[in-house]
């Protein structure tokens, strides 16, 4: 029996080898496919709102010939949720994985400060962009994020993941594949236009599911996000990184979202 097509969208700076303990417990029920690492083709290059990353996602989802059930984390998740608005034709189901949207008030201010040239103060632009990411060896790498609080809530095996795919030669040992600068890009030119998703019903149908200790989510607030997806919200424990905290919790909860949106 064919497995249904299940197209997985990685969060920023993150590359999707980063989420295999997920994407392989959910390759038991799917057929999981995904995109290295958004951002870093020339021919889609990092724009305000995102548009050209949008179009490289549906340019993906235009070569697999039937839809797919959308699932992403973050960055993954509003790019999966503007790509169904866009072509619906494309896609059977959206899950966003701690990934708000931004409207109203929220988004109207965001726009005057990425207008005014402000974004990197109120955006991980301010951290991104200073980010350490050259290394003698591997061994200081993970030395170096296992250090970090952050990292450390990760599952056993996750940052080995990360680091696996993650990481590539350079001159002075390695270095991280996933360009700060295409990391801080993608930060600064956060859409402020997501809340024409919630202009009329949305094409798809479409969850969320959140970290209950998530900042990003405290700080994007959840009434937007709400309004988008009704009741199809479910929150866990964990922060906004809870795909890599809890990985086959994680896949368990997007496979009975998925169970809601397609009974």
């Amino acid at each position: 029996m064919t497995k249904p097509l299940l197209h997985f969208t990685h969060g920023n700076s993150y590359p999707s080898g980063t989420y295999r303990q997920v994407l392989d417990a959910l390759s038991l029920d799917f057929d999981v496919r995904s995109m290295d690492m958004h951002g870093h083709d020339p021919a889609y290059p990092v724009t305000d709102n995102w548009r050209l990353l949008v179009d490289e996602l549906i340019h993906r989802l235009e070569s697999y010939g039937e839809p797919a059930i959308l699932v992403g984390h973050s960055l993954g998740g509003m790019l999966s949720m503007l790509a169904a608005r866009q072509r619906p034709d494309l896609v059977r189901c959206v899950v966003m994985v701690d990934s708000p949207v931004v409207a109203g008030w929220r988004a109207w201010i965001w726009r005057l400060f990425k207008l005014g040239g402000w974004g990197d103060r109120f955006s991980p632009a301010q951290f991104s962009s200073r980010r350490r990411h050259l290394f003698p060896d591997r061994q200081a790498a993970h030395a170096h994020f296992a250090a970090k609080p952050i990292f450390a809530a990760w599952a056993p095996g996750v940052l080995d993941d990360y680091l696996d795919h993650g990481l590539q030669p350079h001159a002075q040992g390695v270095q991280l594949r996933f360009s700060r600068d295409v990391e801080t890009a993608i930060y600064r030119t956060l859409p402020h236009n997501m809340g024409r998703a919630l202009d009329g019903k949305y094409p798809v149908p479409i969850g969320f599911i959140g970290g209950r200790a998530s900042v990003e989510l405290a700080q994007a607030g959840d009434k937007a996000t709400r309004r988008l997806v009704g009741d199809k919200l479910v929150m866990v424990d964990g922060g906004h990184l809870f795909p890599m905290e809890a990985p086959h919790a994680t896949a368990r909860e997007i496979k009975q979202m998925i169970a809601r949106l397609l009974p």
